[in-house]
C-alpha cells in the first residue's frame, strides 16, 4: 500500500509541471497585444468675443461705397503636420491691425480685409440683384500662413453663398451671432454686424433692415409676456366669478 501511494504521487509531481506550463502558454496566448497610443490635437485656446471694427471702401471719386461695423472669428480646420491629425483652429479679426480695401460696381461689391501684414487676406463680395433691388453675400474667401499646415498656407473659397440679405438703400443688422459656413474647412462667426454694399449716401448706414434671427430674439419675449398676461387675466376671472358665487350664496334675514 505505501509503495501504490508513493508510485501516485510521483505521477502527480510529475504532471503538476506539465500542466502549470499549458495553463500559462493558454494565459500568454489570449492576452491582447497592447493598443498603440493614438496623437491626438491639443485644443486650442478660445480667444474670446471678437472686437467690432468699422471697414469702408471708397470708390475712384473718394466716396464711400461700402460700409461695414461688424465683429469677425474664423473657424480654421486643416491636418496639422506636427500631430498626424485634423485640428480646429479659432482666431478674431482684429480691426486695429487690419486694413480695409475693396471696390463698388453696380451690381457688384467687394471688401477686402488685409491683417497680420498681409499674411491674412479675407475677401468678401456681395452681389445686387437689379431686378428686385436685393442684394446679399454671394462669395468668401480666405488665404492664411498656417505654420503647422503642409505647405505653411490655409486657403478656401465659395463663391455660391447667399447670406447676410438685404435691400438697396437699406442696410442690414444681425445683432445676434451668425455662423456663416464657407466651406468644410471654413466657417465665420459674425458679431452685432451692420452693413451696406450698395446704395450708401453721405457716408453713413441707411435705415436698417433687422434680420429674421434679431426678430425671432425679440418675438420670444412677447409670446411670454403675453402668455404671462393671459394666466394673469385667467386668475382675475376666475377669483371674481368664485367671489360673486360666494356673495350669491348668502340669504337675507
Amino acid at each position: 500500500m505505501i509503495a501504490a501511494g508513493g508510485q501516485s504521487r510521483g505521477v502527480v509531481g510529475a504532471m503538476l509541471p506539465l500542466i502549470l506550463a499549458a495553463v500559462l502558454h493558454q494565459s500568454l496566448a489570449t492576452v491582447a497585444p497592447p493598443t498603440p497610443a493614438q496623437t491626438t490635437a491639443a485644443p486650442h485656446k478660445d480667444p474670446g468675443r471678437p472686437e467690432r471694427g468699422t471697414y469702408n471702401v471708397t470708390n475712384a471719386n473718394n466716396t464711400v461705397c461700402l460700409l461695414a461695423y461688424m465683429g469677425l472669428q474664423l473657424n480654421l480646420t486643416y491636418n496639422a503636420t506636427s500631430q498626424n491629425t485634423a485640428v480646429q483652429e479659432v482666431v478674431n479679426i482684429k480691426p486695429n491691425v487690419t486694413l480695409a480695401s475693396g471696390s463698388c460696381e453696380a451690381e457688384r461689391a467687394v471688401l477686402e480685409l488685409r491683417t497680420d501684414a498681409n499674411a491674412t487676406v479675407l475677401t468678401f463680395v456681395f452681389t445686387l440683384n437689379s431686378t428686385s433691388s436685393k442684394y446679399h453675400l454671394s462669395e468668401v474667401s480666405l488665404t492664411t500662413t498656417v505654420p503647422d499646415l503642409k505647405g505653411g498656407k490655409f486657403s478656401a473659397r465659395n463663391s455660391s453663398l447667399d447670406f447676410l440679405q438685404g435691400s438697396l438703400q437699406y442696410s442690414y443688422m444681425c445683432r445676434t451671432e451668425q455662423t456663416l459656413t464657407v466651406t468644410q474647412n471654413l466657417s465665420i462667426n459674425t458679431f452685432q454686424v451692420q452693413l451696406q454694399p450698395f446704395g450708401v449716401t453721405g457716408d453713413k448706414f441707411g435705415a436698417a433692415v433687422e434680420c429674421q434671427l434679431d426678430e425671432d430674439d425679440m418675438l420670444i419675449p412677447i409670446i411670454v409676456g403675453a402668455a404671462l398676461a393671459g394666466l394673469v387675466l385667467i386668475v382675475l376671472l376666475a377669483y371674481l366669478i368664485g367671489r360673486k358665487r360666494s356673495h350669491a350664496g348668502y340669504q337675507t334675514i
